[in-house]
């Protein structure tokens, strides 16, 4: 009986904060630029790209919430010599709080979230377990402008701080 009302209450709460809400999918990319790359023992990250998926939902008229999964590409270097591929996986969710409200053309944010990212080196395989955890939090911010009804460019900036 318990477990019906709590699942009762968490339904009408989600169809209450669903109702408004508009959501945003978006698929982009960009420079993966790695402040602290001295891994230790001789071993460091290059600088490479990133490919990341988001959903965006705005909630309220000037917040959002964001949920998405980053690919970075960069190289493992033992004293400046390539070692091969190194691929940095990362989830994120983040907290957006717009300068316009919903409906603007022009959305400036500021944004801040929790993040993990999944370290894979060379000859190993996320899939199979491999690779080392690190939690983290970011922050940043962008803007967001509308082209079409359904369309928008967005550029922004993302500082992430990784153990």
């Amino acid at each position: 009986m318990t477990r019906s009302w709590i699942a009762g209450i968490l339904l009408t709460v989600s169809a209450i904060s669903v109702n408004a809400q508009v959501a945003e999918f978006g698929i982009g990319g960009g420079v993966s630029n790695l402040s602290n790359k001295d891994l230790g023992g001789g071993y460091s990250l290059d600088d490479g790209w990133s490919l990341i998926f988001r959903l965006t939902v705005n909630n309220w008229t000037f917040t959002g919430q964001e949920f998405g999964y980053g690919y970075n590409r960069t190289k493992l270097l033992l004293s400046n010599q390539s070692q091969g591929g190194m691929a940095i996986h990362q989830g994120f969710y983040n907290f957006l709080v717009y300068a316009t409200p919903e409906g603007s053309r022009v959305r400036p944010f500021a944004t801040a979230g929790g993040n993990f990212s999944n370290f894979v080196p060379p000859g190993a395989s996320a899939t199979q377990g491999g690779g080392e955890n690190k939690f983290g939090f970011n922050y940043g911010g962008g803007i967001k402008v509308r082209v079409t009804e359904k369309w928008l460019f967005r550029v922004d900036y993302r500082q992430f701080n990784t153990g």
